[in-house]
């Protein structure tokens, strides 16, 4: 099963020399998962000072600058791994240095049909890339009802091919329910494991966009189309590159 390992800290609880430690463990793991057949995609982002966040309400699109949430902890960055079951997941969560300043939050992958295939070794023309991280409110689509669901979903398939037709897609999918959360910390040398995210928001993380995007205004227009941003928020985040994890 594919699970989404959310590595979150205080940025400013880090050195550039433990970032960049951190960055090396990090991808030496990344590495050994890899040849174990179990390594998907991962990379840092860019710091939240850098993130902007959009909302369309009465058909106009809302654009401010920073993540969707005031956090004491940011999203660092993202790993995708395939694994038998969730102790498998927590047991890797457990090994990332983010664990032992911050929190990773461990969220199953939900299966969409339809979706283009996975583009995530490919070179792209189109510029770098960036994630798009959609916070739903759930409460809003229960009184919406799931037939707005299933309309939004299929909608929400349809740009993931449109964007693969330009080039820039990359990857998406749709996590499954917040109540399927796992939040792992290594305090003290004690693993501590807590059903449920890393913070309590009105709004969690439902899904993500992986793409390419000329700049950062290219990345909030395919943003501002999400239909999860009539009704939430979408975050827009551009990745660090890092080589060792292309």
């Amino acid at each position: 099963m594919k699970y989404m390992l959310l590595a979150y800290s205080p940025e400013q609880a880090w050195t550039q020399a433990e970032w960049t430690a951190c960055t090396i463990a990090s991808t030496r793991i990344c590495q050994e998962l890899q040849a174990e057949g179990r390594f998907i995609a991962a990379a840092p982002l860019h710091p939240v000072a850098s993130a902007a966040s959009v909302r369309v309400r009465q058909g106009g699109a809302l654009i401010t600058t920073g993540p969707f949430a005031e956090t004491t902890e940011q999203l660092g960055g993202f790993f995708l791994i395939e694994v038998p079951d969730l102790d498998a997941a927590i047991a890797i969560a457990a090994r990332l240095p983010s664990a032992q300043k911050g929190t990773v939050e461990v969220r199953p992958v939900f299966r969409l049909d339809g979706l283009p295939t996975e583009r995530f070794s490919e070179p792209s023309a189109v510029g770098p890339r960036y994630m798009l991280l959609c916070y739903d409110d759930a409460q809003a689509w229960n009184e919406l009802g799931p037939a707005a669901l299933h309309a939004a979903q299929a909608e929400a398939v349809a740009l993931t091919h449109e964007l693969d037709a330009r080039g820039q897609y990359v990857s998406a999918s749709p996590l499954h329910p917040i109540a399927t959360a796992t939040s792992v910390r290594i305090r003290q040398g004690g693993l501590l494991v807590s059903d449920g995210p890393f913070a309590e928001t009105r709004e969690f993380l439902g899904g993500y966009y992986l793409i390419h995007a000329r700049d950062l205004n290219d990345a909030l227009a395919a943003a501002a189309r999400h239909p999860g941003a009539r009704v939430g928020t979408v975050e827009v985040r551009r990745v660090f590159e890092l080589p060792a994890l292309g």
